[in-house]
């Protein structure tokens, strides 16, 4: 059974949850392509870092999810990647994305093996409270920004306060059946300082 990310779960709301995640290591790479390819994009280059591409040829445990965000050149903040939605694409409906495959728990980026791909990094990501909403089905594009809209609408009624664009996060394989594959959409949130007269934490 595939290796699941972490986190603690903070509270739960009507349509999300709002969860708690620790810095964590991901490989990841850049393509420049449509929404709905760039995770075949990138697929092989990183399943081939885990499964041994790597100066200690040292194969590393599959982690779900697989995330994708907006790429750097899209000028947004990289603290809580990806709203494919935000800086128009190209001309032929391109634009740069960032995937990325979560490393185990326990790695970190000075222990993880060095990929023989340049082209694929290594990185640390930084804690976050982050808003999650799950549902299945087609990992598209148009369901996406649909989800993402529902998320953003009741974060705001929630009171909450949303940081960077949010990231859409893939956790079967493509041969799943589209029907029984599980997305979710993650928003990092502000976190609130304590009001007046509740301690803080």
């Amino acid at each position: 059974m595939t290796e699941q990310q972490p986190y603690e779960l903070v509270q739960r709301f009507a349509h999300f949850e709002l969860r708690r995640y620790p810095a964590y290591v991901v490989a990841e790479i850049q393509v420049t392509t449509t929404f709905d390819r760039a995770g075949n994009a990138a697929f092989r280059p990183l399943f081939n870092y885990i499964s041994g591409s790597n100066n200690a040829r040292q194969k590393l445990a599959m982690t779900a999810p697989v995330i994708q965000e907006p790429g750097p050149s899209q000028k947004l903040a990289m603290t809580a990647p990806v709203l494919q939605s935000g800086p128009l694409p190209g001309s032929d409906g391109t634009a740069d994305f960032v995937v990325a495959f979560v490393l185990p728990a326990g790695v970190t980026a000075e222990s993880a093996p060095v990929p023989v791909n340049s082209q694929v990094q290594i990185r640390t990501v930084p804690g976050s409270l982050t808003a999650a909403l799950r549902f299945s089905g087609s990992g598209s594009e148009t369901a996406f920004e649909r989800r993402n809209e529902g998320l953003q609408a009741a974060l705001v009624l929630a009171g909450l306060t949303a940081m960077g664009p949010p990231r859409f996060a893939r956790f079967d394989p493509p041969f799943k059946p589209w029907f029984l594959r599980r997305n979710e959409v993650l928003q990092d949130v502000r976190e609130s300082p304590p009001t007046s007269g509740e301690p803080g934490p």
